[in-house]
């Protein structure tokens, strides 16, 4: 079979793929894409975003605790203990940041950017958490409400409302669509929810004396927050199990790299997530069985260069003849044994 002509006008040698023992015309070319210096630039952003919002946090913390005890408001002490929730948060985003920067190992040949998803799992569940505990106590209080000092809840809860607004301006202003950075941005997010809360609590008590009314605001801050850290858990949870990312369009990536004119076919794909923003992918290709070694990398060249403009950074690409005998699974099945082979004695 004759191959097609190239894109990539290189004359071709007499050097071809390498044949392993059982036949099979293979080549294996792996990819390593560092980070852009934009996403390096991001990262940095990022961090000393959480800094900064972590000593604002941090400092108001105390006054909101003290507060809230001294008020009375489940309202306000939800908000605080949310509050307090998110300084946790934060410095954890914060660390899960500084970690991933370091180089991959023997051990850890993809580095530690994996961490940072670890800890948005972590932030989804405490919002999780957060949310049940404040419930739970919104239950209690319906059934015995509790005096309450509106004016102190009415003038803390609105200091706590600035605090998170500026907060939440700056968070804004980072990479929200790094899943670490917008775990830590949806705690803050709910805790000037809470504040918002404690505000109209405060007023409606005031007006018409429905001191119910501090539980039920409570309730319904709580179960906006569930939503918020459901999302989280289920992104996290989502790339943890190796699941293609979302913003990735497979049928996409099939029509590019079979539109090339010397792949012959697609299979075996694999894509996932590494961290928020830096996405894998493994193939199984199909070319003419005279293509050259120089020709096999030339189309190799040209196909992670496409892959690279559809948003992936790491590419692990397997060249197989046509006359190599293989599946014809789009996606073929991962077993936990490698296969056996019969030898002849």
């Amino acid at each position: 079979m004759t191959p097609k002509p190239l894109q990539d006008s290189k004359q071709p040698t007499d050097v071809h793929p390498n044949a392993h023992g059982h036949g099979n015309n293979h080549r294996h070319e792996d990819a390593d894409h560092s980070p852009s210096h934009s996403h390096s630039h991001s990262h940095t952003d990022n961090q000393r975003i959480i800094t900064i919002a972590f000593a604002i946090i941090a400092s108001y913390m105390i006054v909101e605790v003290i507060g809230g005890y001294i008020t009375g408001s489940l309202a306000l002490l939800s908000d605080a203990g949310h509050m307090f929730s998110d300084a946790v948060s934060l410095a954890m985003t914060l660390f899960a940041f500084i970690i991933g920067k370091k180089s991959a190992t023997s051990h850890k040949t993809f580095g530690y950017r994996r961490f940072e998803i670890l800890i948005a799992l972590i932030n989804g569940l405490t919002l999780l958490i957060i949310s049940a505990g404040i419930i739970y106590e919104a239950v209690l209080r319906f059934q015995q409400p509790p005096q309450i000092a509106t004016t102190g809840m009415l003038v803390i809860s609105t200091i706590g409302l600035i605090v998170n607004l500026v907060v939440v301006k700056l968070m804004h202003g980072g990479d929200t669509d790094n899943l670490n950075m917008k775990s830590a941005y949806l705690h803050v997010l709910s805790d000037l929810l809470g504040s918002v809360a404690a505000i109209i609590a405060a007023i409606v008590i005031m007006l018409f004396g429905w001191v119910w009314a501090d539980a039920a605001v409570s309730i319904l801050v709580a179960l906006l927050i569930v939503r918020s850290g459901y999302a989280v858990v289920k992104n996290a949870a989502h790339i943890l199990m190796e699941g293609a990312p979302n913003d990735i369009d497979q049928s996409v990536i099939i029509q590019t790299l079979s539109a090339h004119p010397n792949v012959l076919s697609v299979h075996d794909l694999h894509i996932w997530t590494i961290t928020s923003g830096l996405h894998s992918l493994s193939c199984h290709i199909i070319v003419p069985s005279s293509l050259t070694l120089q020709q096999t990398d030339a189309l190799l060249s040209d196909l992670q260069h496409e892959l690279q403009h559809l948003g992936i950074g790491h590419s692990t690409l397997q060249f197989e003849s046509d006359l190599h005998a293989h599946s014809a699974q789009f996606n073929c099945g991962i077993t936990s044994k490698p296969p056996v082979h019969a030898h002849a004695h």
